[in-house]
C-alpha cells in the first residue's frame, strides 16, 4: 500500500497529514484557512489521493507559515508513499480550463527539484487568502517531493477560477504521473534509479 504518515511540528505550525495514493479522492480537510481547505479538497478529490489534514498554525500572524508547511509535509508524503518510485509513470501533465481560465501543469517526480511558475493573479486576494501562498505551496511541495513541477496559466481574470484551476489541473498531472504503470517492471530511468 502506497501510504504515508506525516507529523511536522515547529514553532509556528503543528500538522499531521496522511496520505493514500491509491484512493479514492475522499479527504477531510482542517487547515483554520477556509479557501486553502477548498484547494486541498479539491486537489484529493482529482487526484484521487485520500488525505486526512489537520493544522494548527500561527494564523495570527498569517497564513504563510501554514500554506507552506503543508506543501512541505505533503511533498514528505509524498516522498514516502512513492519509496523508491519503481513502477510509477514518472511523468504527469494535464490541461485543464476553469471558466474564462486556462491552466497547463507538467510535473517529472525526477527526484530533482524545480519549478517554474508563470501565474499572475488579477487580484491579491479572495477572500482573506493571500494569493501569493499559492506559489509557496508548490514550491514547498516540490522542493519536499524532489519533482520538477511546471505551472503555467497563460490567461485567466478571476482570482478564484485561477487558483482552483492550478489545484485541480495540478493534481490530475500528479494523478498521473503517480499511477502505477503495468509496463514500467523497475525505476523509470535509464540510470536505473531517480
Amino acid at each position: 500500500m502506497r501510504d504515508a504518515l506525516i507529523e511536522r511540528n515547529t514553532k509556528e505550525t503543528q500538522i499531521r497529514l496522511q496520505i493514500n495514493l491509491d484512493g479514492t479522492g475522499e479527504s477531510e480537510i482542517s487547515t483554520g484557512l477556509g479557501f486553502f481547505d477548498h484547494m486541498t479538497t479539491l486537489f484529493a478529490s482529482h487526484s484521487k489521493i485520500d488525505m486526512k489534514l489537520s493544522v494548527k498554525g500561527d494564523l495570527e500572524v498569517d497564513g504563510h507559515h501554514t500554506v507552506e508547511d503543508v506543501g512541505i509535509a505533503l511533498g514528505r508524503a509524498f516522498a514516502t508513499a512513492l519509496g523508491d518510485k519503481k513502477g510509477i509513470r514518472r511523468y504527469g501533465f494535464f490541461i485543464l480550463p476553469m471558466d474564462e481560465t486556462l491552466a497547463q501543469v507538467a510535473v517529472d517526480f525526477s527526484g530533482r527539484p524545480y519549478v517554474v511558475y508563470n501565474v499572475t493573479f488579477p487580484v491579491e486576494r479572495v477572500g482573506n487568502f493571500d494569493l501569493e501562498l499559492v506559489r509557496e505551496f508548490w514550491y514547498g511541495f516540490a522542493n519536499a517531493v524532489g519533482c520538477n513541477l511546471h505551472i503555467n496559466v497563460p490567461y485567466g481574470a478571476n482570482g478564484h477560477h485561477i487558483s482552483e484551476a492550478i489545484f485541480k489541473c495540478a493534481a490530475r498531472a500528479i494523478r498521473a504521473a503517480v499511477e502505477s504503470d503495468p509496463r514500467q517492471v523497475g525505476v523509470p530511468s535509464t540510470k536505473g534509479t531517480l
